[in-house]
Order: structure tokens, then C-alpha cells, then sequence
């Protein structure tokens, strides 16, 4: 699995990581591993933060590298922070509760059932 896609195409929830194998030795672990917030961000952005730090930091020599003005920079900066901040929010014991019947998944009685 590519770490880069870590949504489910049939219902959009995040995928885990359950095998990993060295192509060297052959030695494989299993498990469920989470992705790391930097992994769940899409290959252009991975790309991009990379970048960022190969520059140390440095707006113009990104804005060299990729060929893009001053506030093109710090408006993808900040999507990408953005981003990886919804990786660290907390969820609360109810919100998967909520997510499934907002999107219709069960009842209104099944969501108070599982609420109370």
C-alpha cells in the first residue's frame, strides 16, 4: 500500500498499514500500524514539506525550485499545516457515533442507543 493513499476508495475512512516486508532479507511484520501525519498528506505535499526542509526553512528557494511567487509558498505552507493539524485532533467517544448517521449509516434510535 502506498502510504500517500491511506483513504478507503469505498467508504473514505483511513486505511492501516497491516504487513510490512524487507525486499533484502524477506523478514515481514504484521500488525495494524498507523500512518504518520507526514504520510497522510498527498505526494505533492509530501514533496513539497520535503523541500521546504531540504532549504532549511527558506521561502525563496522554494519559490526558485518550484517557480512560484511569495504567497503561493506560504498559501501551500499553510494548507499543509492545516492539514496536519486535523491529524491531531482528538476525537471524542461520540464522534464516530455521529459520522455514521450523518452519512446514513444507522438510525437515529441505533445513534441514541450507542450515545447513551
Amino acid at each position: 500500500m502506498d502510504v500517500s493513499d491511506v483513504k478507503c476508495s469505498g467508504c473514505g475512512h483511513a486505511m492501516k498499514i497491516e504487513r510490512m516486508r524487507c525486499d533484502e532479507c524477506g523478514v515481514q511484520v504484521e500488525g495494524a500500524f498507523e500512518v504518520s501525519a507526514l504520510g497522510r498528506l498527498s505526494l505533492a505535499d509530501q514533496v513539497f514539506a520535503v523541500a521546504f526542509l531540504r532549504s532549511h526553512g527558506s521561502i525563496k528557494q522554494m519559490e526558485k525550485l518550484f517557480g512560484i511567487s511569495y504567497p503561493t509558498v506560504k498559501n501551500r505552507l499553510n494548507a499543509i499545516v492545516r492539514e496536519l493539524d486535523r491529524a491531531f485532533e482528538v476525537r471524542g467517544p461520540n464522534t464516530l457515533v455521529l459520522e455514521q448517521l450523518a452519512r446514513g449509516e444507522i438510525s437515529v434510535e441505533q445513534a441514541l442507543e450507542r450515545l447513551t
